[in-house]
């Protein structure tokens, strides 16, 4: 089923990229209303941050787990099963063929789970070279392209892709696979360590449904400014999409 917001901002994701749970809390209490999706990845994982993700859920927010998991089938489902139960609207892995049937599985187990997977495709920080450096043959669209046809395959909600690659993988996969992409950036914002990036305007009328920010909005000097600077590119985008 196609992806539907009921408001242009339930398409932004805020990536919640801290060091600590209380300021995590502050971004949250500073950005709540302007922000749809919060990304609790690694850092703040390790920081008490599944903690977070749970209140959060119990305050009605809704929340995207970034951990990309990847392992033996046996833990995937296990970690999923888990991550399942905390009730996050969005969990991803690594978008490998048997971690994500791995994952299906898991899920179908729990019907009641409202948890959407996303296969992580390719990496934003990643080009051609760097596939080349990691034993990869082939180019960066092809592998993404591969990768998003095993994750429909596998019965996957979504996956995880560059705007770059967005309008491709749309007509490769139709309407029903979600695309969210990363390295989205504002225009006039440096890259960072980012690859293959775009506007958040440019990745919605490429076919994307939601997109990540996190610097662009957590480095301004007005957070709540530029998040609904951000929503309002989206919501044009999707006007003319």
């Amino acid at each position: 089923m196609p992806f539907v917001a009921a408001h242009p901002r339930d398409r932004l994701i805020l990536a919640l990229d801290v060091a600590t749970v209380a300021e995590a809390e502050r971004l949250i209490a500073e950005l709540r209303g302007t922000v749809g999706v919060w990304k609790i990845g690694y850092r703040l994982v390790f920081a008490g941050g599944l903690a977070l993700a749970e209140r959060l859920v119990a305050e009605g927010e809704k929340v995207f787990l970034d951990v990309k998991l990847l392992d033996i089938d046996n833990t995937v489902a296990e970690g999923i099963a888990s991550i399942l139960a905390t009730g996050v609207d969005w969990v991803t892995l690594h978008a490998y063929p048997k971690a994500m049937r791995a994952a299906v599985a898991a899920k179908a187990a729990m019907p009641a789970a409202r948890t959407r997977l996303l296969g992580v495709t390719v990496l934003t920080s990643m080009d051609d070279a760097d596939l080349a450096a990691a034993g990869y043959t082939g180019r960066v669209d092809d592998l993404v392209l591969a990768r998003a046809r095993d994750a429909v395959a596998a019965g996957m909600d979504g996956i995880v892709c560059s705007a770059a690659e967005a309008a491709r993988l749309r007509a490769a996969v139709g309407p029903d696979l979600v695309l969210v992409t990363p390295g989205v950036r504002p225009a006039g914002s440096p890259a960072g360590d980012q690859k293959r990036v775009t506007t958040p305007g440019e990745a919605i009328r490429a076919g994307a449904d939601l997109v990540v920010v996190g610097r662009p909005i957590l480095a301004a000097p007005d957070r709540r400014a530029a998040a609904v600077a951000i929503v309002a590119d989206l919501a044009e985008a999707c006007e003319k999409r």
